[in-house]
């Protein structure tokens, strides 16, 4: 039954859509629920360290599964394995509601992170597999779009969930959401590799894709701007709470606007990118994105260093961020899956893997400080934004 549709020669408005929703699976299972970290150590008896290790369990599990779900798509379909794991994430989404203690939470979410990082991979592999030029980058602008307002929307969603209910009515509600993602992929998802264009089965393929991948400078510049590009916005987001309320005095209504001001950028880097997509060059609107995020550092930490941030600054600083990284990542990722040919399931596994290395580095290390100095987020979003900014730079000079 899996197999059943055969593939389609283009990307329709609606397939589109639902890989747009499918590639939003990490964010949101990812930031759903943080703000029922206190809740959830209470009524399990946790501590809040193994509380903590249900997001690791679920960072690494992403990580893991795209590399292994990616290479996995290019010898077998992306149907398949789409459907498959979906389905497993949509099991294990429901089992975590019913959790009896924090060991089988941490194991619910790993295994939540391992099948859930399908919709990422392969939703971007398909896209590209079904659209070229200028329809691609369009293509993932839009995906690109979705992923990175994940982070942005996903925890006051959360929050508002959580003044009617408990920590199990937002895992209730993560649950319905992947649910629905299954049922999307089962019914409007076709198989867009044929089979004569699939890869030969085994690890020693896939151990070969990613180092025939590894070994192009361009791919390997290209992934890690768009991951730094990543860790700079997380970078923000995990310290914005602190920055924004404890520090410069935001009430909630104002805090809200500067989240308001980063997801209206994302949306409008996207629609703008998917707008000049074949009239201006992929690697042009790359740096324009790169100036975007390497501004918005340098004002944080010279506002940061000198004691000058203000509210309206750190809004500002908020939008010209995030919609840079929604230009970047865009972008980079394109290209990226543009040079990538048969392996481009390896490839968007690689790009992931970058993402969530990343930004999985920025919450711990902006929080090590403490909560009393902006200047860890600014550092290293400047930091990132440098390192992003210079690769960007090699990479038009055609390293």
């Amino acid at each position: 039954m899996i197999d059943k549709m055969t593939a389609r020669d283009r990307l329709t408005p609606g397939l589109l859509a639902v890989l747009s929703f499918l590639a939003a699976v990490g964010p949101f299972a990812t930031d759903m629920y943080l703000a029922s970290f206190t809740s959830i150590a209470a009524s399990l008896g946790a501590a809040p360290s193994s509380v903590q290790l249900t997001l690791t369990a679920f960072l690494l599990g992403m990580g893991l599964g795209q590399l292994l779900l990616g290479p996995l798509s290019d010898q077998c379909g992306r149907r398949p394995v789409l459907v498959i794991a979906l389905a497993v994430f949509a099991a294990s989404s429901v089992a975590m509601v019913f959790s009896p203690n924090i060991a089988v939470f941490v194991a619910l979410r790993g295994l939540q992170g391992v099948s859930g990082a399908a919709g990422v991979v392969v939703s971007r592999a398909i896209a590209v597999d079904l659209a070229k030029g200028a329809d691609a980058i369009r293509a993932i602008s839009l995906i690109a779009m979705f992923v990175g307002l994940g982070p942005l929307l996903a925890p006051p969603i959360g929050g508002a969930i959580l003044t009617v209910g408990d920590w199990r009515a937002v895992l209730a509600s993560l649950a319905a959401i992947a649910t629905a993602m299954f049922a999307l992929a089962l019914i409007l998802v076709p198989e867009s590799l044929p089979r004569e264009k699939r890869a030969a089965s085994g690890v020693r393929t896939a151990v070969h894709h990613f180092g025939m991948l590894l070994g192009n400078p361009r791919f390997l510049l290209l992934t890690c701007v768009f991951g730094l590009g990543f860790g700079s916005m997380m970078a923000y987001i995990s310290a914005s709470p602190f920055v924004g309320q404890t520090m410069l005095g935001m009430p909630p209504f104002l805090y809200s606007l500067a989240f308001a001001a980063g997801a209206l950028a994302m949306i409008l880097a996207n629609m703008t990118n998917a707008r000049l997509a074949g009239k201006v060059p992929a690697a042009r609107m790359l740096l324009i994105g790169s100036t975007l995020s390497l501004a918005a550092g340098v004002t944080l930490t010279s506002s940061a260093a000198t004691g000058t941030m203000t509210p309206p600054l750190f809004i500002v600083c908020a939008f010209a961020l995030t919609g840079g990284t929604g230009l970047i990542m865009s972008n980079a990722s394109a290209l990226a899956l543009g040079l990538a040919d048969a392996a481009r399931g390896a490839g968007s596994a690689l790009l992931g893997a970058s993402q969530f290395a990343v930004g999985g580095l920025a919450s711990p290390l902006v929080g090590a400080w403490g909560e009393h100095t902006a200047l860890p987020m600014a550092v290293f979003v400047l930091a990132a934004s440098i390192l992003g900014f210079f690769g960007m730079l090699v990479y038009r000079r055609g390293a």
